[in-house]
């Protein structure tokens, strides 16, 4: 399980995770979701991915002067006219899967929240 890191005023404080459940993120990514709106503890992933839920008032968000800013993910791949089949899928796949703030590229922010 990473740490998760948070950042304030070029202060870094990183926190290592534990519990009895503990989720690394993008293996179960809606486990670790649901878990943290059944109140069963805290979700540490891009602030893009929880903000339905904080509108919804699902979550809340904490730590916010902590977040990190992060302005990615990027792929980046070869404009070669033959792009690999599984690659392709994925640019499709990720091309209509992302929101459209996601498309655009704006600046991200790392959250946690209950």
């Amino acid at each position: 399980m990473a740490a998760w890191e948070f950042e304030r005023n070029s202060e870094v404080v990183r926190v290592e995770p534990k519990g009895p459940l503990l989720v690394s993120i993008g293996t179960a990514t809606d486990l670790a979701v649901e878990a943290a709106i059944a109140g069963v503890g805290i979700i540490c992933t891009f602030d893009d991915w929880l903000r339905p839920y904080f509108d919804s008032g699902a979550l809340e968000p904490v730590l916010e002067p902590w977040w990190q800013r992060f302005s990615g993910p990027f792929l980046y791949y070869s404009g070669r006219r033959l792009v690999p089949a599984p690659l392709r899928a994925f640019i499709d796949f990720i091309t209509v899967a992302a929101p459209p703030a996601r498309q655009r590229f704006p600046k991200r922010k790392r959250s946690g929240a209950i």
